[in-house]
């Protein structure tokens, strides 16, 4: 399985892929944190919505950023994240980790490394916690 910049090797391409929600994850902070101070509706729509489309980057399809985490991670890593998404799924009921799920589902099928990632691994996990909490807390408009 090479990665989708052939330049590139798995372990960088998932910090690579990963950063871009890192980022996302505090944009969304800074949006809630916003939201705590003035009250403002908007920030906390902002939070939801930014909140929302950094978990959707993380389904591990495609060039999708959770996939070219996922592209890092050894058969048994992809089983733990998938078994932590099915755990975030369960206790948030969020619908778009269902999405995660099956994406983690299809990647416990396709070629993997042998040798673990454990940043990457971590990053990942960190992040669907992160941003399912947050999800969970910010008010939904509507």
């Amino acid at each position: 399985m090479s990665p989708p910049d052939a330049r590139t090797d798995a372990r960088t391409d998932a910090r690579i892929g990963l950063a871009g929600p890192v980022w996302g994850l505090g944009a969304a902070v800074a949006a809630y944190l916003a939201y705590l101070a003035t009250g403002a509706p908007i920030w906390a729509a902002i939070t939801h919505v930014g909140t929302f489309l950094n978990l959707f980057n993380l389904i591990p399809v495609w060039q999708l950023d959770g996939g070219r985490g996922f592209h890092a991670l050894t058969r048994t890593q992809r089983g733990l994240a998938a078994a932590f998404v099915a755990g975030a799924w369960a206790v948030s009921h969020e619908g778009i980790l269902f999405l995660l799920l099956l994406g983690a589902g299809w990647q416990l099928f396709q070629p993997a490394p042998e040798q673990e990632d454990n940043v990457a691994l971590g990053t990942y996990l960190f992040l669907i916690a992160a941003l399912t909490g947050l999800i969970m807390i910010v008010p939904s408009s509507g």
